[in-house]
């Protein structure tokens, strides 16, 4: 399958026409920086841009509000095998999907990529929930230090209105 074939599977559970299927797979590709790589196979491409093009499928799939209920967007580790700019980029996606009415649930590692985009932040312990709140609310050392097993730091970003988690 070519990299537009795979994204435009997200469409299947839609009833639209061809056209606008196409229109949203080429929307998608370019909101993930892949329209370049529409015609190129699939396989052929580096982890990162694979991770990209299930986003892009996905995010196909969850684009438009159907009218049949919610629309929510499970991800785990989205950012995984993605360059800096990228994983940057898929948040900001991610995050202006919450802006349109879609429910995101995602599991992050890096606390600072959560601490820029998540409103609110759930840390688990053993299947256990230990603490959730807002990134403020919630990035504290000393709870930080016992789940991560761990010393850490927890400051001001520099630039930014949020907390800034540094291992010491």
């Amino acid at each position: 399958f070519s990299v537009e074939e795979v994204v435009l599977m997200g469409r299947l559970p839609h009833l639209t026409s061809t056209p606008h299927n196409m229109a949203v797979v080429s929307d998608v590709l370019e909101r993930v920086d892949l329209t370049h790589l529409a015609n190129q196979a699939y396989p052929s491409l580096s982890g990162g841009e694979k991770q990209r093009v299930h986003l892009a499928r996905v995010l196909a799939q969850v684009w438009e509000d159907t009218g049949l209920g919610p629309r929510y967007f499970l991800l785990d580790e989205p950012t995984s095998a993605l360059d800096l700019c990228h994983q940057h980029q898929v948040l900001r996606q991610v995050k202006e999907l919450t802006r349109q009415g879609v429910g995101v649930l995602a599991v992050l590692h890096d606390l600072n990529l959560a601490a820029s985009y998540a409103d609110e932040l759930v840390f688990m312990d053993q299947a256990s929930v230990q603490a959730k709140g807002q990134p403020q609310e919630v990035l504290q050392p000393a709870l930080l230090s016992r789940i991560y097993n761990t010393v850490v730091d927890v400051i001001p970003h520099p630039t930014q209105a949020r907390p800034l988690v540094i291992a010491s």
